[in-house]
């Protein structure tokens, strides 16, 4: 094992040389906020009292890719599945590049494969937390952000 800053971590990612699942890729892009641990630790403790969101990913299938659409996208559905229960699934014909050149409100996590995320927000993070900072490991896209 090796310790890595988070920007450090994200380029090990994009090399192939270790992997992170969408939701730690997500949380390793939002601590690049943050240049020191005592920035970080700053943060945590002022605005620990602020609250915080419960939301569950949605997996969209595209016809060349998938996207984790979070809280806020305008592709989140209005009642998602926190349960798994409803085994709701969301898919389209559509290239994941015409999904993201049709749209223009963004929280998600666009999968191409398993080494190739990239993560797309324009909405402002709830609750005083930090938007991720957007690293791709691809540039596919002309996002509107």
């Amino acid at each position: 094992s090796q310790w890595s800053s988070p920007p450090e971590a994200i380029e090990r990612f994009k090399s192939q040389k270790i992997w992170f699942a969408p939701p730690q890729f997500y949380e390793l892009c939002r601590l690049c906020n943050f240049s020191s641990l005592h920035e970080l630790h700053k943060f945590s403790s002022d605005r620990a009292l602020e609250g915080c969101e419960r939301w569950m990913p949605v997996m969209l299938t595209a016809s060349d890719g998938y996207m984790q659409i979070l809280p806020g996208d305008e592709l989140y559905p209005e009642d998602p599945d926190y349960t798994g229960e409803k085994k709701i699934i969301m898919s389209t014909d559509k290239k994941v590049e015409d999904l993201m050149k049709e749209g223009s409100v963004f929280h998600r996590i666009v999968i191409k494969n398993i080494n190739d995320l990239a993560v797309y927000v324009n909405i402002q993070a709830k609750y005083k937390h930090k938007n991720p900072v957007m690293i791709n490991s691809h540039s596919y896209y002309n996002s509107r952000l």
